[in-house]
């Protein structure tokens, strides 16, 4: 009996350290932060209610976001060619759907856009947490908190 409560002890800690260090890990990169609110702050209502409103307000400012994020310091963990790459796309994506939107881009190209960079941001964010398949409940619970 000793035996089982030890181990059910050590799987314990070890189990609160492995999720410790996961979200040491996501906390560190504050730039992939800072474009998440705005990314959520502008494709939610999308998403939610097909209102174009908030992203014609904040396309310049998701661009800037962007471009400081591609430019920001890669976790060690992160810095790959592919990573790099996938930042690059999403800067110049980002600045491309803000001078469209500048330029009077019609709702369903804005729309079709911002879905794209939505899902280009998945491609970093999901690297980023090491979640190539990361379980049901975590992707709920992202959901519910603020899913960009």
């Amino acid at each position: 009996m000793k035996n089982l409560i030890a181990i059910v002890v050590l799987w314990s800690f070890c189990a609160a350290c492995s999720h410790k260090e996961h979200h040491e890990k996501k906390a560190e990169w504050k730039e992939l932060d800072s474009f998440h609110k705005i990314m959520a702050d502008v494709f939610h209502p999308l998403k939610d209610s097909g209102d174009l409103k908030p992203v014609k307000k904040l396309a310049a400012q998701l661009a800037e976001e962007a471009e400081r994020l591609a430019s920001s310091s890669l976790p060690e963990n992160l810095r790959s060619d592919e990573m790099k790459s996938n930042l690059e796309k999403l800067k110049t994506d980002s600045k491309s759907l803000a001078d469209e939107i500048a330029k009077g881009a019609s709702d369903d190209a804005i729309k079709e856009k911002l879905t794209a960079l939505h899902d280009q941001f998945h491609k970093i964010m999901e690297a980023s947490q090491g979640s190539h398949g990361h379980d049901e409940n975590e992707e709920h619970e992202h959901d519910d908190e603020d899913e960009d």
